[in-house]
């Protein structure tokens, strides 16, 4: 049982070794080179596309045209929501990723019935696969221009449009990478603070790194994937209960030093895999770390759940789960969010505080 869980673990960790990336997307992130990045903007307007501004070369350009025309035609783009492909273009890169979203203005009074009028913003690096694991944040991001896209004229695409469009790499993609290059060894504290559903909260800061932190404790958070709302609910209660103190990042100091800090061996097993992404500058990788570091999460916790209703009916299981417990490296956490969600049974519960007592004595004999 312990053979088989380590390798699994292994393989989650072992991210770079496997084929989640093509080797030729990873040799591209050798350290310190910035990643070749481009945007575009069209104005839509019934079927025609009329180019507001771009970053492509001249010649890519039109390519790209082309191929959202393609697009629109096919009715591939709906308003709001983002479409990721790879598109082959007259760059260094020649095939990239491109997120291409439709804007669609409102509708005036005057015509209700105006359809298919709007923007199309297109980012284009890196892969079709890296971009996709950074979806939500693009689609927000782009949301972030509905204020600056009021008229067709455009008056503010200096002052406003070109800039933001031009961020859209660092703003959308780059956040974990800055975490993981600020905190550094200390990442596994943000991984259990994340998983625990612990407040963290940054002082000494500038309103950047303070909104980095707290999105990449999003990005972290099982919230909403493992457990349903209520049981969420149940669990923030639970810890505010329990009078559980935030994680403190104080950034005065260089490396900033983090108070009230509280990790476990699961997080500490990742701190490497995080490290060794950041040190090849790749944004996507790391994203795909922190994509398995949950996936690993969920899948001990439904071990756990399983582990606990047989429990119920047999001493063995108990023993095993105990043993479980023991190999996984995430007891506190796995207990935590189990005891929520078993809130309402009492039988679960009471299986639950004698693994909480065996956990104990277990980091008792090992202190």
């Amino acid at each position: 049982m312990f053979t088989s869980q380590t390798s699994s673990f292994q393989d989650s960790i072992d991210v770079e070794e496997r084929d989640d990336f093509d080797s030729e997307e990873i040799a591209g992130y050798s350290q310190k080179i910035q990643l070749n990045c481009y945007y575009t903007i069209y104005l839509y307007q019934g079927t025609s596309l009329t180019l507001i501004d771009s970053s492509l070369p001249s010649e890519a350009e039109p390519e790209l045209r082309t191929y959202i025309s393609r697009r629109l035609s096919k009715g591939a783009l709906l308003g709001g929501m983002g479409n990721i492909a790879t598109v082959e273009l007259s760059i260094p890169e020649q095939a990239v990723g491109c997120y291409c979203c439709l804007l669609e203005q409102e509708r005036s009074p005057e015509q209700p019935d105006a359809d298919g009028n709007g923007y199309v913003i297109c980012f284009m690096g890196g892969s079709e696969k890296g971009l996709n694991l950074f979806r939500l944040e693009l689609d927000k991001y782009v949301q972030g221009l509905h204020s600056s896209l009021q008229t067709p004229e455009l008056q503010n695409l200096e002052t406003e449009v070109r800039p933001y469009l031009s961020r859209w790499y660092e703003e959308s993609v780059m956040h974990i990478y800055r975490v993981v290059q600020l905190v550094q060894n200390n990442i596994s504290f943000l991984l259990h603070a994340a998983l625990s559903h612990t407040h963290v909260e940054v002082i000494n800061s500038d309103e950047k790194t303070k909104a980095d932190v707290s999105r990449f404790i999003k990005a972290a958070s099982l919230q909403g994937l493992s457990q349903q709302e209520t049981t969420t609910a149940s669990l923030c209660k639970a810890i505010a209960e329990g009078a559980q103190s935030d994680l403190i990042i104080d950034c005065s100091t260089s490396p900033p030093t983090l108070l009230n800090t509280v990790s476990n061996r699961f997080c500490d097993d990742w701190i490497q895999a995080f490290l060794n992404a950041a040190e090849r500058c790749n944004p996507f990788l790391l994203r795909q770390i922190l994509e398995n570091f949950k996936l690993k999460a969920i899948q001990d916790m439904n071990s756990l759940k399983r582990f606990v209703r047989q429990a119920e009916m047999s001493h063995y299981a108990l023993f095993r789960c105990c043993q479980f417990l023991q190999g996984c490296g995430n007891g506190d956490v796995l207990l935590q969010n189990a005891r929520a969600e078993h809130s309402d049974l009492p039988e679960a519960c009471s299986i639950i505080t004698v693994l909480e007592e065996f956990l104990r004595e277990q980091s008792q004999a090992q202190a």
